[in-house]
């Protein structure tokens, strides 16, 4: 008897999507500053990567996000209209654009913190510490397999 393997890509994907969703609905709302519509996951990354890394340039974040340099442009000229990022030149290369959080961008992070620990903690309730350890060895399985 053939023992059938779990449909991991569908339920990957799936479980990616309505994490994606969930942001957008919850995370995204917070990060708006543009009447409410929200930015969803790209934008929280992107308020993220900054947090850690202030002054960083458009290609790390580009890379950080693992956007396309296209994708990523628009995604930080809506949050710069929407005053969350502000770009500034590297004061050592002019040809460098840097980009910082703003006020709001910072106000916005807070949100978006509380956003995910309350998303972390949805997710991981009812798990053991070693079930979530495999887990998160897989996913960093996947991620360097197909990378």
């Amino acid at each position: 008897m053939t023992r059938r393997s779990p449909r991991l890509v569908f339920l990957t994907t799936a479980a990616e999507r309505q994490m994606r969703r969930w942001i957008a609905r919850r995370g995204g709302a917070h990060t708006a500053g543009n009447g409410g519509q929200g930015f969803g996951a790209p934008a929280t990354g992107v308020l993220l990567h900054l947090a850690d890394h202030p002054g960083a340039t458009i290609g790390e974040v580009t890379a950080a996000l693992q956007a396309s340099p296209a994708g990523a442009s628009g995604l930080l000229a809506r949050m710069e209209r929407a005053d969350l990022v502000r770009r500034r030149p590297d004061p050592d290369d002019r040809r460098t654009v840097r980009l910082d959080l703003t006020p709001a961008g910072t106000v916005a992070l807070g949100d978006v913190r509380t956003a995910l620990a309350e998303l972390n903690d949805r997710l991981t309730d009812g798990f053991t510490a070693d079930e979530l350890a495999t887990v998160g060895r897989w996913l960093e399985h996947v991620t360097r397999t197909l990378s």
